[in-house]
């Protein structure tokens, strides 16, 4: 029998899998692991669900999907020829099974052949997570054995929770590694590295957490996989943002398994993190569909110049045409500014007026409309003009159009169907207002990582500071319709991340009936949320993924206080949609 080994190289693949694209991550396997063996690595990790990309949703449930994972595994392990084993994520299907069961897993490859499979026992059901939907939950499993060492190797969920790690722990594991794929938001870096640190204390094991990188729809993964010693300390922190592959060194001493203190990459953190989130999740849409650039309407806006700068960041600004799109009511100064902004971005920039389509519409329902006093209807003629106009250009030149409404926006529907929110796709959507604008400071003084824009002020001075308005009418600001910003976002922050009652929303000092009107304005506006782009998950809880609510809703808080101290008179929904005091 051979000694187990006291020493080990175990290489981290922290990599951009392609959701179904079933034969190019095996492809990508095959390159890391020749890269690893150059380093001299005994084993090679990848991700949870590397090899079917994740999250595969319900291509899981597709029988030719799950026969398309068991062969590319199968035959990556009788080809791989000499050099390090590979333990990567993948769909198992359970064989011999008149229903066949299917199972989130991880196999160890060595040798010509499939040496182990291990399944996920905790399947994530909340937030962005429907995994029971697909999977089967796997038993508590065991250690795999691999030169003579007793590797745990809890998946993703599996090591939220104690039980897994805890059973590894027991059955003699020495060390723990966790593929994962893990989706970023604001606070989830350091969630994790808590939850980390709490399974390496009750375990008394070192554990590896090797996270995803790269967007896949709304979801975006940052990678920023580590290392945890069994002391807690940290011994390895991979580059957030980015592919990497590290070789990791390993030495068994009298009190365990130790690694070797290696590259610990300083993390970005809050609107840096943020902004590399667009970024990474634009460049993956627009790349990982096949588009060969974007195109948005560039108004003058704060909006729509930061997806602008994103847009520039993630594709270079050669693949980003910009287009103004002018009526009576648009000011000197936003052209001004617009003009601005796509020079000093080095992207294409157009101008085309909408009065003649305008006037079209108008004309062609002026009979119709005889009689009726112009309203918001005159208004969203020109936003749907300017929606026609951008996807005529995306049909014509293949170009992905852009949308680039914010949160605050989009949660209380101002934004016009089939107009402003026309367009496939939206790196700002789960942005508030006033974080658009931070975002926009922390952009002109910083170039990310990676970006392919120019570096200094992006955007124009003069659209931070200006007041926000849709110029739909002479001398419009959005405050003639909404709250404050400030005001609004601390409103929706607390209704939609908190999901409070209103009477503690109004206990923070805000205005009772105001915040009735956001709540009503929030569940009203949920028919245009469902049929908005798809945009990058930045906060705990965006809307489609996290948030779901139905349209037809006629559920309202009706715990508000008065300022007489009895309970205020609640505006209940009518059907027709009004409102019934």
């Amino acid at each position: 029998m051979t000694a187990p080994a006291s020493n080990l190289k175990i290489a981290l693949a922290q990599l951009n899998a392609v959701v179904g694209d079933i034969a190019g991550n095996v492809e990508r396997v095959r390159t890391a692991r020749a890269e690893a063996a150059r380093q001299g690595a005994d084993l090679v990790v990848f991700p949870e669900l590397f090899v079917t990309g994740y999250p595969p949703e319900d291509l899981v449930l597709r029988p030719a999907f799950q026969q398309a994972a068991l062969h590319a595994v199968e035959y990556l392990a009788s080809t791989m020829g000499p050099g390090p084993a590979i333990l990567t994520g993948t769909i198992w299907p359970e064989k011999g099974q008149s229903k066949s069961r299917v199972y989130n897993a991880v196999v160890l490859l060595d040798e010509g052949e499939v040496k182990a499979v291990r399944t996920k026992v905790e399947l994530p059901n909340y937030g962005v997570f429907d995994e029971l939907r697909v999977f089967t939950p796997g038993p508590l499993p065991g250690p795999v054995m691999f030169k003579g060492v007793k590797i745990g190797v809890p998946i993703c969920e599996d090591v939220w929770k104690e039980q897994v790690c805890e059973c590894l722990a027991e059955c003699g594991a020495e060390i723990l590694i966790s593929p994962n794929g893990s989706p970023f938001d604001w606070p989830k870096p350091d969630l994790r590295m808590n939850v980390a640190v709490a399974r390496v204390t009750e375990t008394e094991l070192p554990l590896v957490y090797l996270n995803l990188v790269g967007g896949q729809d709304e979801l975006v993964f940052d990678g920023a996989s580590f290392v945890l010693n069994a002391d807690r300390s940290l011994a390895v922190q991979m580059p957030a943002w980015e592919e990497s592959v590290i070789v990791t060194e390993w030495a068994r001493e009298s009190g365990g398994w130790v690694c070797r203190t290696g590259p610990r990459a300083t993390l970005p953190e809050g609107d840096a993190s943020a902004y590399s989130a667009c970024v990474l999740g634009l460049r993956d849409y627009v790349g990982k569909n096949g588009f060969p650039g974007v195109v948005l309407g560039l108004s003058g806006g704060v909006d729509s110049a930061l997806v602008a700068a994103i847009a520039a960041d993630a594709l270079g600004p050669e693949r980003v045409r910009a287009v103004m799109l002018p009526y009576e009511y648009t000011s000197k100064e936003s052209l001004e500014d617009a003009a601005a902004c796509a020079k000093v971005l080095g992207i294409a920039y157009d101008v085309v007026p909408i009065a003649a389509p305008v006037d079209g519409f108008s004309d062609a329902l002026a009979d119709l409309f005889s009689g009726q006093n112009a309203d918001i209807t005159e208004e969203n003629l020109q936003s749907r003009a300017r929606g026609t106009i951008l996807m005529a250009i995306s049909n014509k030149f293949g170009l992905m159009v852009l949308t680039t409404g914010n949160k605050s926006e989009m949660s209380v529907g101002y934004a016009t169907l089939y107009g402003d929110m026309n367009g496939g796709f939206n790196p700002v959507k789960d942005l508030y207002k006033g974080e658009i604008y931070r975002l926009c400071r922390w952009r002109n003084a910083n170039v990310p990582k990676g970006a392919f824009g120019p570096a200094g002020t992006v955007i124009p001075q003069r659209i931070l500071t200006k007041a926000p308005s849709a110029e739909l009418r002479p001398n419009q600001t959005d405050q003639d319709s909404l709250p404050p910003y400030d005001v609004l976002d601390d409103i929706l922050f607390c209704l939609v991340e908190k999901e409070m009652p209103l009477r503690d929303v109004i206990a923070r000092g805000h205005d009772a009936a105001t915040v009735q009107k956001v709540e009503r304005l929030l569940y009203l506006a949920e028919y245009k949320r469902r049929q908005a782009a798809p945009g990058v998950k930045i906060s705990a809880r965006n809307f489609g993924r996290d948030r779901r609510y139905p349209i037809t809703n006629r559920f309202r808080d009706t715990d508000i206080p008065s300022s007489s101290g009895k309970d205020a008179r609640i505006i209940l929904p009518r059907a027709d949609g009004g409102d019934l005091s």
